[in-house]
């Protein structure tokens, strides 16, 4: 797999989410920044992202996936804090 067809898998399923993925084969890092996440626990907030990918996973077509989640005031808090 690609990063780009692990986007297009994660946009068909939470199109509210924006996300930045890097990786190879069947090892990624996905970061989700999506006000959907407010509110929610960081289990709860994980567990929608790796329901969009679930098929992939049980086929092993993905092996082993990294997952950090950001409301959008969270992810410019980071993304400020990184410069």
């Amino acid at each position: 797999m690609h990063p780009s067809d692990v986007k297009a898998k994660l946009d068909a399923h939470l199109d509210d989410c924006e996300f930045h993925i890097q990786g190879e084969g069947c090892n990624f890092q996905v970061t989700a920044v999506s006000e959907r996440f407010a509110g929610l626990s960081p289990v709860k907030r994980q567990q929608l992202v790796y329901s969009a990918l679930s098929d992939e996973i049980a086929s092993g077509e993905l092996h082993a996936i990294s997952i950090k989640t950001f409301t959008p005031e969270q992810w410019a808090q980071q993304s400020s804090a990184s410069n």
